[in-house]
């Protein structure tokens, strides 16, 4: 039988990789999965279809390669690891070798944003920006681990490569009831509705924007919640109807850094269709390598915690 999650649940969102691909691999018989040796969670796969894995051990660009050459030979490979290393060490494979012939690889990996206590070397804060900026390249950035299923299940389908980032994907919240959302790759998510400003989110703090909404609630306001998951292509009918529905008022969050990331993604479908904001303001990592700690401490000493977020959005509201 088939093990279900409700809202509010713990889930692994490892786990749900494993599984998926696992029983992916009866159905297309030419998905390959690799690893460079971050493999734990990719034993249902291994096991079931040894000829199919390959773990490369401590060699990113060399697993991005070996991913390329197997895409031209006409198959399926996902490529699942660490995102700090898949995303920089490996750029240049992922720029010529993948995105330049548009090739149908699968870039799946945890450490995305502040998260694993690792320090600045092993924090992926960068790696929105570097992907969304290479040609072909699908970008997207998930919260629920209940939605990572379904998401690689529609990649299979895509002609061209995708960039899947999660978090430490050990233990992460359910975010939403099962059905409750249509979970299309390109279309964002109204993770709550409201008329008094939009917050656009991400990733791991969509938890977080949610409650911010809920804080604000207590106040007498209300917050629509926009998972922006896919930034690329960014929903840019979401962004504009969100503009034209809570009154041109922005608060963009996101663990990463606040330059490059959606923050910016959406500030170009708002410049690039002349939309005028009332208030507009982008919370995220500033222009510092983060340091050690844990991912809501950082998110504290960085400007952009639960707190920074509630604030951020009563300025916006006010400023109108």
């Amino acid at each position: 039988m088939p093990v279900t999650f409700t809202f509010g649940e713990m889930l692994s969102a490892r786990s749900v990789i494993g599984t998926t691909l696992a029983e992916l691999g009866d159905e297309y018989p030419n998905l390959y999965v690799l690893t460079p040796d971050i493999g734990a969670t990719l034993v249902e796969f291994r096991d079931a279809f040894p000829d199919r894995f390959v773990d490369v051990g401590l060699a990113e660009q060399a697993c991005v390669g070996i991913a390329s050459g197997l895409a031209y030979d006409g198959n399926i490979p996902v490529v699942s690891g660490m995102l700090p290393f898949l995303s920089m060490r490996a750029l240049e494979q992922v720029r010529t070798d993948v995105c330049y012939p548009n090739l149908p690889v699968k870039i799946i990996g945890t450490h995305g944003g502040l998260v694993g206590n690792g320090g600045s070397t092993h924090y992926a804060v960068e790696d929105l920006t570097l992907m969304g900026a290479l040609t072909n390249m699908t970008v997207t950035s998930i919260g629920d681990p209940a939605m990572v299923g379904e998401v690689i299940r529609q990649s299979m389908t895509m002609q061209g490569p995708i960039y899947i980032r999660l978090a430490v994907g050990k233990k992460d919240k359910v975010l939403y009831e099962p059905g409750e959302h249509e979970v299309r790759i390109g279309k964002g998510i109204v993770a709550r509705e409201g008329t008094d400003a939009t917050i656009f989110t991400h990733g791991t703090t969509v938890a977080q924007a949610l409650d911010a909404a809920d804080q604000l609630a207590s106040e007498g306001h209300s917050v629509r919640v926009v998972d922006m998951w896919t930034l690329k292509p960014i929903d840019e009918e979401l962004v504009l109807r969100s503009a034209a529905e809570t009154g041109g008022r922005f608060v963009v969050l996101e663990d990463h850094l606040a330059y490059g990331g959606l923050a910016t993604r959406i500030a170009d479908v708002v410049a690039d269709n002349g939309v005028h904001l009332s208030g507009f303001e982008r919370l995220g990592i500033p222009q510092v390598y983060a340091g050690f700690g844990e991912d809501e401490q950082l998110r504290d000493k960085h400007g952009y915690g639960l707190a920074d977020t509630v604030a951020a959005l009563r300025r916006v509201i006010a400023a109108s």
